[in-house]
């Protein structure tokens, strides 16, 4: 079988694309563990696929497979570079796009400065709709730590339609991420795994973010990642309506007006190259 593809990123955060509406392509974790090494395959974050729609209201159904191979609901640097393929490859022409993900329906509208502005939808808060094991939601958690003599963090917990913890930290380089991240992605108060944010605050319209995916690790943006950290922060009057945040790929201009209200995130997408890959059926890597 040969799969043409695209290579694309979002501030760093680099996918594999590929056209499964001209395309007749069954993803296995096998073959997304082989293309998402970096040494032997294509080498990516994410692999995202592009589907016909399942249901009348959508353009297409967007499906996110992490580089371990297992598929996860939401990415919001792959949705921009969603809209942005899509376009290119004439399967739209439309600067605005419903698709449908794993985490439910999302807007993406292309600017005419090139950049994409993406409608993550409502943040979900209530813990077990994040899920996080608590008894009632609060803005603010204290989670004692595993295996650990009674040392605990504090963060919050929410959901942009994938599970996020999100930490309030003097500096993000402090050494936490690559300690503290892999603890908390596989905490037991988070049955299906976490995102791990680390987020220094600047001022009222700016803060840094790192981010600990579920799966993959530090990487360079994560824009599910930066709408549950802006949440977060607004949560706890740290931050304006509006503001910028500064991850190691770049900036990306957040903004949410509170509860019940849609998380808007504007950031651009960029392609890197296309390409052509060979599978044959029973292939191992």
């Amino acid at each position: 079988m040969r799969i043409h593809f695209t290579k694309m990123h979002g501030l760093g955060n680099d996918f594999m694309v590929i056209d499964a509406v001209r395309q007749d392509v069954n993803i296995t974790p096998a073959m997304v563990q082989a293309w998402g090494d970096r040494l032997f395959g294509v080498g990516f974050d994410q692999l995202l696929i592009v589907e016909p729609p399942t249901r009348p209201e959508v353009a297409f159904k967007y499906r996110i497979f992490n580089a371990d191979g297992d598929e996860v609901e939401q990415c919001g640097n792959g949705a921009r570079c969603f809209a942005a393929y899509v376009t290119r490859e004439g399967l739209s022409s439309s600067s605005s796009i419903k698709v449908e993900t794993a985490g439910g329906i999302i807007e993406l509208q292309l600017l005419d400065d090139g950049l994409v502005r993406v409608d993550m939808g409502v943040p979900r808060l209530q813990p077990d709709q994040v899920p996080f094991k608590a008894e009632a939601f609060a803005p603010i958690y204290t989670l004692p730590l595993e295996d650990s003599a009674g040392s605990s963090v504090k963060l919050s917990a929410v959901s942009m339609g994938n599970p996020h913890a999100v930490l309030m930290v003097e500096d993000v380089d402090s050494g936490l991420v690559p300690t503290l991240g892999p603890v908390l992605e596989c905490h037991p108060a988070f049955p299906a795994r976490v995102n791990v944010g680390f987020m220094q605050i600047i001022n009222r319209q700016t803060a840094r973010l790192r981010v600990y995916e579920r799966g993959v690790g530090e990487t360079m943006a994560c824009g599910s990642g930066a709408c549950a950290a802006m949440v977060a922060a607004r949560l706890q009057n740290k931050l304006d309506a509006t503001a910028t945040l500064q991850l190691n790929g770049g900036e990306l201009e957040l903004s949410w007006e509170g509860e019940g209200k849609p998380v808007f995130m504007t950031g651009p997408a960029t392609f890197v190259f296309d390409g052509t890959i060979e599978w044959e059926e029973g292939q191992d890597g």
